[in-house]
């Protein structure tokens, strides 16, 4: 058994521990729970401390025979953009455990049922993120629909129930698609190498162009739903507004992310040639979601709903660089999403820490918390700076290298793109201005600052947030190797510079 299926089954073991605990006893599932976390994370160090950055291969591979009648597998490995996201993942998640150690307590069900489905959802995104089968994919892909269901229907607040149903319906109708796109690789497979559902195999596939477009939108869609990229990301404002901070936090900055590394790893590689077809029309599509969803920014008085809509801004950004195809345009997207992951994270936790103390989601409510709650406004300001792209923050680095990668190849677009940096300074500015200057709104005199708990959850992301601003060479030294071999497996090259006239 490698490394890598054992981090996949540690929250799983974990989960299966809990029943062990009594049920009455939160604390002490709150205490096993967080603890089960650490043990993920430590796996995942050991598995990056044992990559080697020189390979854009797969590493830590392991291959067997689940279902043989039909040449499915259970198959895992990593390369470098898998390995972040799943870094992402394990280090995030005992970071939402401390921080949101008080939100299961009045949930639909028990304390026990909400760390049970986190754990669940964890072992899931680190799946999702090292199958290298595409059916096995797939099933996981659909899998982790249920804990995200159950845990914005059963713990989140207002109209939790109408979100977690429409996050189900767009993600089951999404999955369709790929499932039938998959039905169709897996035949032509099957009249050419033989049944397979192996990645690298189906690769190797000769589709005519009219049925690879067809196949390529099967799973586009799928992913854009799951990303979400305009016009498909009508299900997350809900979602974000109805699910815990802490849920919030692995759908948004984690979750999320499989649509985009989805598009990475599957439409690219498995459908070249319908990749070149549709790329324009999907790099306007990511021009759409920076504008809308800044725009839309701008307008909000719900800090959930703020949060929500950067993201769709931020999503459009890393679908950008996705398909400038060009190395500082891949790479920088595939840091858009680790850079994302945390930005999020930190927005998402900061602000359910204030509307909790505020029982207000409104951002006029919040005004002059600067003087009343200053290490909370700070985090919150630092995190506002990275959404913004701040030079100095870690969101700069990824977004100054889509857009430049993409000017190379599409310089139109990265103009339009560089618009939405403009009104992120507006939307974040304003937000700041709001909620945390200005003459303090009348309720907010007696709010307190972070306790020790919250301050020792949000340091480590804060402090992520300023190393990889300074110092991305360690993230990049994982993820420009699968950069490149992404562009290669699309037969793309980086545009030569023209020459002086």
């Amino acid at each position: 058994m490698s490394l890598l299926t054992i981090l996949e089954l540690t929250p799983l073991i974990g989960a299966v521990l809990l029943y062990a605990v009594p049920k009455q006893n939160a604390q002490l599932i709150k205490q096993v729970a967080f603890g089960l976390s650490l043990v993920t994370l430590a796996v995942s160090a050991l598995i990056a401390f044992r990559f080697k950055t020189n390979n854009s291969g797969m590493q830590f591979v392991e291959s067997h025979s689940w279902i043989s009648n039909f040449g499915i597998r259970y198959a895992v490995g990593i390369d470098g953009l898998a390995l972040v996201l799943i870094l992402l993942t394990t280090i995030l998640t005992p970071i939402v455990f401390l921080a949101g150690w008080k939100e299961a307590d009045n949930g639909r069900w028990s304390v026990r049922t909400f760390y049970l489905l986190m754990l669940v959802l964890e072992s899931s995104m680190i799946a999702v993120f090292a199958a290298t089968d595409v059916f096995l994919f797939y099933v996981i892909f659909e899998a982790m629909l249920i804990p995200v269901y159950l845990l914005i229907g059963g713990y989140g607040r207002g109209e939790r129930a109408q979100a977690a149903m429409k996050f189900l319906l767009y993600s089951l109708f999404g999955g369709l698609l790929m499932l039938a796109s998959l039905i169709g690789i897996y035949i032509i497979s099957t009249n050419q190498i033989g049944g397979t559902f192996d990645l690298a195999k189906l690769a190797t596939l000769q589709i005519d162009s009219g049925t690879e477009n067809f196949l390529f939108l099967g799973f586009f869609i799928a992913f854009a739903i799951k990303a979400p990229l305009w016009p498909f990301h009508t299900w997350l404002p809900g979602a974000a507004k109805s699910a815990t901070p802490a849920t919030s936090v692995l759908l948004l900055g984690v979750l999320d992310k499989v649509g985009t590394y989805g598009m990475i790893r599957f439409c690219i590689t498995l459908f070249p040639h319908a990749t070149k077809t549709f790329t324009p029309l999907i790099i306007v599509l990511a021009i759409i979601s920076i504008l809308y969803g800044a725009f839309l920014a701008i307008g909000q008085r719900d800090i959930n709903g703020l949060i929500a809509f950067t993201s769709i801004s931020h999503f459009g950004f890393i679908v950008l660089g996705i398909f400038a195809m060009t190395s500082q345009g891949i790479s920088g997207a595939s840091l858009y999403m680790v850079n994302h992951g945390f930005s999020t994270a930190a927005l998402f936790l900061v602000a359910g820490w204030m509307v909790a103390r505020r029982n207000s989601s409104q951002i006029e409510d919040f005004g002059g918390l600067q003087r009343i709650t200053p290490v909370m406004s700070w985090c919150f300001f630092i995190a506002g700076m990275s959404a913004l792209a701040l030079p100095g923050i870690s969101s700069f680095v990824s977004e100054f290298l889509v857009l430049v990668g993409t000017f190379t190849r599409y310089p139109v677009a990265a103009i339009f793109g560089t618009t939405g940096i403009v009104l992120a300074a507006l939307y974040v500015l304003i937000t700041v201005q709001r909620s945390l200057h200005g003459p303090t709104t009348p309720g907010n005199e007696n709010l307190t600052d972070l306790n020790l708990r919250e301050k020792i959850a949000i340091a480590p992301v804060i402090a992520i947030l300023v190393l990889m601003g300074f110092f991305p060479k360690p993230v990049l030294n994982w993820i420009n190797p699968s950069s490149h071999q992404t562009m290669q497996a699309a037969g793309y090259s980086d545009p030569l510079p023209k020459a002086g006239k």
